[in-house]
């Protein structure tokens, strides 16, 4: 069952990191597996790293849901969030907003030059909150893969591991990428970033995402990076991560929360006509 009215959404990007925004507060989307990944096709949809479906919350201004390109649901998207958080605040006009998720509660807050925060929680680091397969160290992990070692596993709502390397621009990303995600040491499929540390202030980094391969940004692995690095004591704990999109300001606070500060931006705003899914059901 799909829609049978034109669906409206809105296009937005957090530094290139691109979605679909879907409204289902009003009434539920019935939308299988076969459709999202239609609709998230750059020849045949619209076109996006993941979507992103607003729904109602008892305990948020808003429950966001995500769905990658290839249609798998996740539980956390930082640049999602900040999305999420400027089409709320521009609707009820409010300078601050709380969002819902499967990889838990957030807070979010407007500043200057369209600049968004948003506290995305505490970062956990045992072997079973990752998940890994077995147990592990996770700041230093017994682990290489295509020449790259000793990485770090932080989770931050979703899964992430940070290899730290002396060229980010060399790493060949769509090669290894993808089986890294595909390890069996990661039973949940991970989001893999490849850091440069340029200084204590600046990382330099590049990701592949589970779902949805190389992006131009990503707020978690954003903030897993800063994590891992600081663990190490390689940085700062308030670092810029300079992305292949621009560059999010990153803290791993005092209260062990992570800050994520950086833009959020309206593409354009469409809608789906009821015809559109007649091929979703035909693929």
């Amino acid at each position: 069952m799909h829609p049978t009215t034109a669906l409206p959404f809105v296009k937005m990007h957090g530094l290139g990191n691109d979605f679909v925004v879907l409204d289902a507060r009003a009434h539920p989307l019935p939308l299988d597996l076969a459709a999202v990944r239609l609709l998230g096709d750059r020849r045949r949809g619209v076109g996006f790293d993941q979507m992103i479906t607003i729904e109602r919350s008892d305990k948020a201004d808003a429950f966001m849901r995500i769905h990658n390109a290839d249609g798998g649901e996740v539980e956390s998207c930082g640049n999602a969030a900040r999305c999420v958080a400027s089409l709320l605040m521009q609707e009820n006009g409010r300078d601050a907003v709380s969002i819902d998720t499967l990889g838990g509660w957030l807070q979010a807050r407007g500043g200057a030059k369209g600049q968004i925060t948003v506290d995305m929680g505490e970062p956990r680091f045992d072997w079973q909150a990752i998940p890994l397969a077995h147990e592990m160290n996770t700041l230093r992990m017994d682990y290489s893969f295509g020449g790259f070692s000793h990485p770090g596993a932080v989770n931050v709502g979703n899964p992430h591991v940070v290899f730290f390397v002396p060229d980010a621009e060399t790493v060949p990303l769509a090669e290894i990428g993808p089986r890294i995600e595909h390890d069996p040491l990661f039973p949940q499929r991970i989001n893999a970033e490849f850091a440069q540390v340029i200084d204590r202030t600046q990382i330099r980094m590049r990701v592949w995402e589970r779902g949805a391969g190389i992006t131009r940004a990503c707020g978690t692995g954003a903030c897993a990076t800063l994590v891992a690095a600081a663990r190490r004591d390689l940085t700062e704990r308030k670092a810029e991560i300079i992305l292949d999109g621009g560059v999010l300001t990153i803290e791993w606070a005092a209260d062990n929360h992570i800050y994520m500060t950086g833009p959020a931006t309206e593409a354009f705003r469409g809608e789906i006509p009821p015809s559109f899914w007649a091929a979703a059901d035909a693929a």
